[in-house]
């Protein structure tokens, strides 16, 4: 069985995971085209701590075009 504490540290680990979006590589992409991740927009927009991210943990159930062999984080 999970202590708390584990449970806590899985949480934070997915967050952190959540928080990078599409990973390093699609980060980099968006940056390279001139633009900013979803995130990053929000951040310029609002004052800091301002935003609650509400269902950050809900994963897309989209069948279509191969993604539901896709994990994208966040996107839900």
């Amino acid at each position: 069985m999970e202590t708390m504490e584990q449970k806590l540290e899985e949480l934070r680990q997915r967050r952190e995971q959540i928080r990078q979006g599409g990973g390093e590589k699609r980060i980099k992409k968006q940056h390279e085209s001139g633009k900013l991740t979803a995130r990053e927009r929000i951040e310029k927009l609002l004052d800091e701590g301002s935003f609650v991210e509400i269902d950050a943990f809900v994963e897309h159930r989209c069948i279509d075009f191969d993604m539901a062999q896709e994990k994208a984080p966040g996107e839900g």
